[in-house]
């Protein structure tokens, strides 16, 4: 079969072409945007690209496509997506056809929350891949024990990382729902996505329909420490239920819990305790609801601390960039203040007392909509110093952060804000750059300044 895959350069799209050109179909696509490393990655798969949108693929690369998969980056108005409906072509949306075609048959083990998706997949893969596992996998993110965000194997096991942004222009329901686990991970659930959705109320909703379609011989392993989640759990659920959460809250009467020190206890008794290389309570916390989510399928607690203990983390959550004259310059994902927060304060646990110069580019929609900017203050306040890039912000960026005046700065123009990061860094110190995009390549930017 030949596929066609509008939006093929997300992470998402590029993973779908990656697992369907694994299984034997011809893939081919287009998007917008076709730039490194995901154009080199498909590449790299014999996967055909194309840049742009234009009808006239209909009669070039995709001519012999048996069915047309839309990305949720497609809207009506877009000139390939018009032509598709014109001529009365198949087409279908991508979450769609991965259940259709790949997950309708396995056990699917669900990764779902506001923060920690991807990380907490990773974990979870990497603790069936050691154990034997060898599990299929679908993640919005590159872990670093693989190499890749999407494979294809013959397990009955595949791991996805289910977000609750929508399907398509034609499916306006989270993209979760399509994927029916047996195994659901909730870690979180606030406020997001406020370009699709007008209030937490009405993600809930979607979190209600997602936990609809597991089945009563199932297991949803969900943050007990969320009011949200809770709410979504009153709304009815069908399942095997069990709770997670850090020690210092038990209070919300978890099965597991985990210390500080990693100790874990499942209904009291301690399993052992966690040892591994990833920073902050939080990730001891998605590593918490990753061996939950292993013992499901039978894997024993130790093996997935085991596990874990070599677990080498995800691209671009908190990772190493470089490191000139002293000086360490980190990548991470994060975009939303709780994600901020967290990020700031687990490499503060690791550094103590050394500056840590906080570097954010809000990039986001909902933070282009400025929806989170009372928030951002409060996040931000456990660094030392303050940097914001406001290029193309439809708000006043000075005024929301003004609560942290003597230690921010703001700038719209990425040169400068590199060299004023540059002037201001000294040996020890560590510069958390944030952002849900490239960021304009200040990293490298950043680091060959800092060499001169």
């Amino acid at each position: 079969m030949h596929l066609h895959i509008l939006g093929i350069c997300g992470t998402f799209m590029g993973g779908v072409a990656a697992i369907a050109g694994a299984a034997g179909h011809r893939v081919t696509g287009c998007d917008a945007n076709v730039y490194p490393p995901m154009s080199t990655q498909l590449a790299s798969l014999g996967i055909g690209l194309t840049e742009g949108f234009g009808p006239e693929q209909l009669q070039g690369i995709a001519r012999d496509a048996d069915v047309f998969v839309v990305g949720n980056v497609v809207s009506r108005g877009n000139p390939l997506m018009e032509s598709i409906l014109d001529a009365g072509r198949a087409y279908i949306s991508g979450p769609q056809w991965l259940y259709e075609n790949v997950l309708h048959d396995r056990w699917v083990l669900a990764v779902t929350g506001t923060h920690g998706k991807t990380t907490t997949a990773s974990m979870l893969t990497w603790i069936l891949e050691q154990t034997g596992l060898d599990p299929a996998f679908l993640i919005g993110g590159v872990p670093v024990d693989f190499g890749a965000s999407a494979r294809r194997t013959d397990s009955q096991f595949f791991v996805i990382e289910a977000d609750e942004y929508d399907t398509a222009f034609f499916d306006k329901r989270s993209k979760f729902v399509h994927y029916r686990p047996r195994t659901a991970v909730l870690n979180n659930l606030e406020f997001d996505h406020a370009d699709i959705f007008p209030d937490l109320a009405a993600i809930e909703t979607q979190f209600h329909h997602f936990i609809r379609t597991v089945p009563s011989n199932g297991r949803v392993i969900v943050n007990g420490g969320e009011a949200s989640l809770g709410r979504v759990l009153a709304r009815g659920c069908w399942s095997e239920v069990e709770r997670f959460g850090l020690a210092e809250i038990a209070g919300t009467g978890p099965d597991w819990t985990i210390a500080v020190d990693g100790t874990i206890l499942l209904g009291g008794a301690a399993q052992g305790t966690l040892i591994f290389g990833e920073r902050g309570r939080h990730n001891q916390l998605n590593a918490l609801a990753a061996i939950a989510a292993a013992r499901h399928i039978g894997v024993p607690v130790q093996k997935s601390l085991d596990a874990l203990a070599s677990f080498q983390g995800v691209r671009r959550r908190l990772e190493t960039r470089g490191v000139v004259r002293g000086i360490t310059v980190y990548d991470d994902f994060a975009h939303h203040p709780t994600a901020i927060a967290t990020t700031i304060d687990g490499l503060r646990r690791a550094v103590g007392r050394a500056r840590i110069l906080a570097v954010l580019e809000p990039r986001s929609n909902t933070m282009k909509l400025g929806m989170m900017k009372a928030a951002l203050p409060d996040s931000l306040v456990d660094a030392d110093h303050v940097y914001c890039y406001a290029a193309n912000l439809g708000w006043d960026v000075a005024a929301a952060l003004a609560p942290l005046d003597g230690k921010m700065e703001i700038h719209d123009d990425l040169s400068a804000l590199t060299e004023a990061i540059a002037r201001a860094a000294q040996p020890g110190d560590h510069v958390l750059i944030m952002s849900n995009g490239g960021f304009g390549g200040i990293h490298d930017k950043l680091l060959t300044r800092l060499a001169l």
